[in-house]
Formats: C-alpha cells, structure tokens, sequence
C-alpha cells in the first residue's frame, strides 16, 4: 500500500461539496415551484412548429422552445439524440459520507491510499462530514445491491487490512449514504458522436459526457456547461444576430474541446490507478505517483476561468 495525504498547490484550491446542499441552495435562488424534483421523461418529440413536445412520466405534458437535456449518464434525451450507451470502463467504486456529530478530525486535504488493482480516498466535505470512496477492478459489473449493509460490509472486507483513519470512516458511516456504481464514459470522437444540439434541443454534464469520476471533474464540468450555456442563450435572446441555434451550437463548440481530453484523461488515470501488476504497481507508487504531485500537475485540469455570467 501506498497512503498520500495531498493538499492543493497555490494555484488551485480542493473543495469538497456535499451535492444535495450545493442543488438545495442553487434552487433556492429560484422563484418558488421553478423546479418539479423526479420528474422523469417518458417521451420526447419534435412537433412541426419547431418546439419540442415532452411527457413525464406522472402523465404531464409540455411544449416547449428549448429543452436541456441534464439527466444524467442514462439521460432519455441523449439517447433520443442518438448518443450510445456509456461503456463500463472494468472498474466500480464504493462511497459514502461519514458522519462526526462531535465534528470530525481531518485537516482539509485529499487521503489516497492506493493497493493492487484497488484504491480509496476520503476528504472531509463539514466540520461533521467526511466523503471517502474505494475503487476496485470487477471484470464485468455484477448485479445491482440495494441492501445498504450488505454494501458496508462489502466495502469494509476489500479494505479490512487498510489504514485504520480510513476503516474508522467507513465505520461512521450511515449505511444509507453508501452506494456502490460501475464507472462508465463515453468518448466524444471527432465529426462521429452525435451533435449536442439539435432543433432546440442540448445536452449538458453526465447526459452529454460521462467521464470516470477520477479527475473529480464530472459535476464541475456539469456547473462549467451551465454558466457558458447561460452566457450564449442570453446573447440568442437580445436583440441582434445571434440565434438560438447559433447559440446552441457555439456553447458545444466551446465545451467540446475542454470536455473531450477531460474525459480521456480521467479514463487514463483511472487505468494507471487500477493497476495490479505487483511490478508496475511499485513504480507507480515510487515513481509516477510522487512525481506527478511533486511537479504539482495533478490539479492542472481544475484550472477553468468560465468568465462572469452577467457582464
């Protein structure tokens, strides 16, 4: 085993945030009721007027000008716009939030401790809560558990033999916070994926491009989609020459060159990190590992300047 307890470089900052209280404050910058939570998409249509027709699954029917596809890796619109399904990448991962009623012990740094074919980390996200993950190589997914104490003692047995900080975690942890995923992306090829754009219709985060979560990068890029998709459909809405269709299309140009080489680079680090070799695992620990945080690259994909959304 390897254990790394990395904390940032001047130039960028780690931050944890726990999702359900980042989307409850973004939604409470909304009026009240803009936001209907589980409504899902049961069908999607194009109607002859150039809007697009949409029915949940509660029965509701909309039309509308402009529909943003963000729901996520198995999203229902990407799939409608022709993209295929995500691809596992021959790894799945365990995580969960720690709870410290008394307030937790950890400084604010990133704990990775690496093995053979199997990883983990934790960071804390509050003074009481503490996320942490473990990443193990699995040939082909397995079926789905839902019982969340059979995942906690999952998760406990591949580590039994860890660091006791990282055990401790795992103990503290309620079982209804620990899920465990397969890791899955979706490589944006060049002129062959399908457009994120059409009619009036564009993707954003998971349903436009999964990537493996080993950069931590894949709910930023999600925020990232979002500001510069605001800034193009505020311009399309002015007066002047921009379209919407434009806009649609100027927003994928300029996320498609930041997400494409995000989404291979975490496949590629996910890859180094899985290895099990015991040959290959000694100079990654020794070699690569050290000198990619010594040399300070390892945060250089957070560095993103989306400029303001209101000028």
């Amino acid at each position: 085993l390897i254990t790394l307890k990395y904390k940032s470089h001047n130039s960028q900052e780690v931050r944890a945030v726990e999702r359900s209280i980042l989307l409850e404050t973004l939604a409470n910058q909304l009026p009240p009721d803009t936001v209907c939570f589980s409504s899902k998409l049961a069908k999607i249509e194009r109607t002859g007027t150039g809007e697009t027709f949409l029915e949940l699954i509660d029965g509701t029917q909309v039309l509308v000008k402009i529909v943003i596809g963000c729901d996520g890796i198995r999203s229902p619109v990407a799939k409608w716009m022709g993209f295929s399904e995500p691809q596992y990448v021959g790894h799945c991962a365990f995580r969960g939030l720690a709870f410290y009623p008394d307030g937790q012990p950890f400084k604010p740094k990133v704990n990775y401790v690496y093995g053979r074919g199997l990883r983990g980390g934790y960071v804390p996200v509050s003074h009481t809560k503490v996320y942490w993950f473990i990443c193990f190589n699995k040939p082909t997914p397995g079926p789905k558990i839902t019982d969340p104490s059979v995942l906690k003692k999952e998760a406990q047995e591949l580590v039994r033999n860890w660091p006791e900080e990282l055990l401790d975690v795992i103990n503290k942890t309620p079982d209804d916070t620990i899920i465990r995923t397969p890791l899955v992306d979706r490589w944006l090829w060049p002129t062959l994926s399908p457009s994120a754009s059409s009619g009036g219709v564009v993707l954003v985060g998971d349903a436009w491009h999964p990537m493996t979560p080993n950069l931590g990068q894949g709910a930023c890029c999600a925020l990232e989609d979002a500001v510069v998709l605001a800034r193009k459909l505020a311009g399309a809405v002015k007066p002047g020459p921009t379209s919407l269709d434009d806009a649609l299309r100027s927003y994928e140009t300029e996320r498609w060159s930041r997400v494409f080489p995000l989404t291979i680079r975490a496949n590629l680090v996910g890859s180094l990190l899985q290895w099990d070799n015991p040959v290959v695992c000694a100079v990654r620990n020794n070699v690569v590992i050290p000198k990619l945080v010594r040399l300070g690259p390892l945060l250089e994909h957070t560095n993103f300047d989306c400029e303001p959304l209101i000028s």
